[in-house]
């Protein structure tokens, strides 16, 4: 099988287009300067900042401390609209909800928004698309249309917080409490504005959402360069490491960026961060029925993590329509865990939520643009 070429910098493989520019692409410093250069006193920024971030809120109406005949204008130089919701799914009871975006140009991206008894997670995304090219992701084989701006990702994550906050979902208000990088796209091959994101939800009030790093996930298929810039940053962030398969010749299908950095390589550099950080790593490991579910498989696997600070999350495939990846037989899964905690390697199933609102990551865009076409 021959393998997908894949931009591997961190420049944007495909360019934004011109998405407006919104106090989310910014660090604190740079909102005031860009503040000034509207004309406005520094201080309008960190007012603004305060509405957005600390009180979440979108509507200028009700920023009663910046003045009525500039309110307007100022929302529309500093937080422009860049996503509008398309519809919401829900299920679970309600407690599982994707919700679909359009983007300023049409673009659609996805993510979910999901309640449990100790915490409220929303899974976002971080590029319209993804360009990586593994063949049992809908994401993948949507291909990439294009990155996300700091803006964009944000603004999925503010509008989850704030849906917390007004009680849109069963049991009340609440708080969003975890940030999990999982949705559509590798985040690494969108590294500057993933991490602007970052900063925006671990920045305390008002410059961000107060959030510990600790509660953020990023995950990455394995660009070992991303991995490395991402253990310089400093920042105690849960990294999630999506192996699917413990040998390199399988690995080399499911997941075609490892033939420019091998399991060995990806493994190397999660220890490293792991070091760096002092936090556990995850192994996210979709299990595709007689693909990569094997008990050898998992023999290799825990000889592989064995000796390292790492917790395999097992996840039953959401199968898409019309694949020939499904989900592994129960018995397979239940033996691929025993396997794992003999060799004393930590491991969890995740709980699958949202299959049937389509709940694979790129599903619903793509059945909306299907709907529309």
């Amino acid at each position: 099988m021959s393998t997908p070429e894949i931009k591997l910098t961190f420049e944007e493989p495909i360019q934004r287009k011109n998405v407006p520019k919104h106090l989310a692409d910014y660090s604190p410093d740079e909102r005031r300067d860009v503040a000034k250069l509207l004309g406005l006193p520094p201080f309008r920024a960190t007012q603004v900042a305060t509405h957005y971030f600390s009180h979440l809120s979108n509507d200028p109406q009700t920023w009663s401390d910046i003045p009525a005949e500039l309110r307007h204008s100022i929302a529309d130089q500093l937080t422009p609209k860049l996503i509008e919701l398309v519809r919401s799914v829900s299920c679970d009871e309600g407690m599982t909800r994707k919700d679909l975006w359009k983007l300023h140009d049409g673009v659609l991206v996805e993510s979910v928004l999901m309640r449990y008894t100790d915490r409220v997670t929303v899974c976002i995304s971080s590029q319209a698309g993804c360009g990586m090219n593994c063949p049992f992701c809908a994401t993948g084989q949507a291909g990439l249309t294009r990155n996300l701006s700091a803006g964009e990702i944000t603004e999925q994550i503010v509008s989850a917080a704030r849906a917390c906050v007004n009680g849109e979902l069963p049991g009340g208000p609440t708080r969003l409490s975890n940030i999990v990088f999982m949705g559509m796209g590798e985040p690494l091959a969108n590294y500057n504005a993933v991490m602007r994101s970052v900063r925006n939800i671990t920045d305390p009030h008002p410059d961000g959402l107060g959030i510990s790093a600790r509660s953020v996930t990023v995950s990455t298929v394995g660009l070992v360069n991303g991995i490395e810039k991402l253990t310089e940053e400093g920042l105690a962030l849960t990294l999630a490491v999506s192996l699917h398969t413990p040998d390199d010749e399988l690995r080399d299908t499911l997941v075609p960026i490892n033939s420019r950095w091998n399991i060995k390589e990806v493994l190397a550099a999660a220890d490293k961060y792991e070091k760096r950080t002092g936090r556990r790593y995850s192994i996210e490991y979709a299990l595709i029925r007689d693909i990569n579910d094997q008990s050898w498989r998992s023999d290799l696997l825990g000889r592989l993590l064995k000796n390292r600070n790492a917790h395999v999350n097992l996840i039953p495939l959401n199968p898409t329509p019309g694949s020939k990846w499904t989900a592994s037989r129960r018995e397979d899964e239940a033996e691929f865990v025993r396997i794992l905690e003999s060799y004393g390697v930590p491991v969890t199933v995740r709980d699958t939520r949202g299959r049937e609102i389509d709940g694979a990551c790129g599903q619903l865009a793509a059945a909306e643009k299907t709907r529309t076409d």
